[in-house]
C-alpha cells in the first residue's frame, strides 16, 4: 500500500470521526503530563493541517500535524497510521525557541 495515501489529513479525520484511534500508553501519559485534553488533540487535527511527514518511522508511518486546541492556542499532534487506525503518538504545545513564529518552521540549533 502507498504509505503517502495513507498519511493525508482527510483519512485521519475520517478515521478520528470513526473512533477508528489508538490513544497509546505514551500518548495518554504525555497529555497528561502537558495538561492536554483529548479533545484539544481532536480539535487540533479538524482544525490542522500536516507540515511534517515521517513516511520511515517505526512501527508505522506518521506525521505531524499543526493545529488549534479549543482555546485557539497553536498545538502540534504527532499520529501515525495503520491501514485502518490511526495511532496517536503526542501532542505538545510547541515552543518558541525551537519552533520559528510561524510554529511550523523548525529553528536551525
Amino acid at each position: 500500500m502507498n504509505k503517502k495515501i495513507l498519511l493525508n489529513i482527510e483519512t485521519i479525520r475520517e478515521y478520528i470521526s470513526k473512533r477508528k484511534v489508538d490513544w497509546t500508553k505514551h500518548c495518554l501519559n504525555r497529555l497528561n503530563q502537558r495538561n492536554i485534553q483529548i479533545i484539544d488533540v481532536k480539535t487540533a487535527i479538524t482544525t490542522g493541517k500536516i507540515i511534517e511527514y515521517y513516511y520511515d518511522d517505526y512501527p508505522y508511518p506518521s506525521c505531524l500535524i499543526l493545529g488549534y486546541d479549543q482555546n485557539n492556542k497553536v498545538i502540534h499532534v504527532v499520529c501515525g497510521m495503520s491501514e485502518n487506525i490511526v495511532h496517536m503518538v503526542t501532542a505538545y504545545y510547541p515552543n518558541t525557541s525551537k519552533w520559528e513564529s510561524d510554529m511550523k518552521t523548525r529553528r536551525i540549533q
